[in-house]
């Protein structure tokens, strides 16, 4: 069995621009970019940017792009200078001692002097056949208000978020930049998020909260129309026409292959890089983007992180190669 300089793990934009940088380092880099799924929603190689219709925000692409068109061109950039790919979802891996060894869904065994760990975190979503439906087809919802609020479909529109922790508090208030009115579900009586960020949605005087509500539906056919909701307390059930809906409770890193394998992770499971670097607990295992990153989860910033993640394993394969 050969033993690969380096394996990046996963694919989006940080495993992506860390195929291209190892590849024109001539790092001969392999890249295991896993298999589509459900997680209630599909999970499919190339990451978040897949489910997403309109990237207006990287720069370069002026007149917009879709995520999965972005990510094919990343992955045509990839390939171009000779990143090899394996559609295989790696189960777990041994980090113990080099070369270290990644198991795979197909019952191989890669063996790698290096990793670049880049797989990602999920949104949650709440699991409604229709808010999957819309939000797989661009009809109107979405998990990323920073990502696709701005958009033309959603300005001076009503807009709702759902959820009661920072990053919805975040998304809430960044709605009110260009919605006519935000409305805030929330399942309790009091939000989870700090003061600081309850503050800026509660004093918006575009903003509304809907307390003690949950969505158990989500209406339209090619685009969103409106919710249906139920009383937590009391049962009863309304409607909320709309003309977009961010669910915000929250992402999962897919970090569960490393069970077992000495990878540090937070108490949230995200892994925990070593100062600005990319580098892991682990001597020449690396991390770039969401999987390490539960602030920004941005394509540019995963991006950015493959980047250093591809010069970190490159220069410290000359130093241990």
């Amino acid at each position: 069995m050969s033993t690969e300089r380096v394996v990046i793990i996963g694919s989006g934009p940080a495993g992506w621009t860390a195929a291209i940088y190892a590849a024109r380092a001539n790092l001969d880099p392999l890249c295991l970019i896993g298999v589509p799924r459900s997680n209630p929603a599909p999970v499919l190689p190339g990451g978040q940017l897949m489910l997403t219709t309109e990237v207006e925000n990287y720069p370069g692409f002026p007149e917009g792009i879709t995520g999965p068109d972005m990510m094919e061109a990343f992955q045509k950039q990839a390939e171009r200078f000779g990143t090899r790919i394996n559609r295989v979802e790696v189960t777990s891996c041994d980090f113990s001692s080099r070369p270290f060894k990644l198991t795979c869904s197909d019952g191989e065994v890669v063996e790698a002097q290096s990793v670049i760990i880049a797989t990602g975190a999920t949104a949650n979503w709440l699991g409604l056949d229709n808010e999957l439906r819309l939000a797989t087809s661009g009809g109107g919802v979405s998990a990323c208000a920073v990502c696709d609020g701005a958009l033309p479909v959603f300005r001076d529109k009503p807009l709702a978020v759902i959820g009661g922790g920072d990053s919805a508090m975040e998304e809430a208030a960044y709605l009110t930049k260009f919605a006519s009115t935000v409305h805030v579900i929330h399942r309790r009586d009091a939000f989870r998020a700090s003061k600081v960020m309850q503050a800026r949605v509660l004093e918006a005087d575009n903003a509304q909260v809907h307390w003690n509500k949950q969505v158990v539906d989500v209406l339209g056919d090619e685009f969103i129309t409106g919710i249906e909701m139920e009383d937590t307390v009391t049962g009863e059930r309304s409607t909320l026409d709309l003309s977009g809906l961010f669910v915000a409770i929250g992402h999962t890193p897919a970090t569960g292959f490393l069970e077992g394998s000495g990878i540090a992770l937070d108490d949230e499971g995200y892994v925990v890089l070593q100062g600005q670097s990319s580098c892991t607990n682990v001597e020449g295992v690396f991390a770039a983007g969401d999987v390490a990153d539960s602030t920004y989860r941005q394509a540019i910033t995963a991006a950015g992180m493959g980047c250093k993640a591809a010069l970190d394993a490159e220069r410290w394969l000359a130093e241990h190669a």
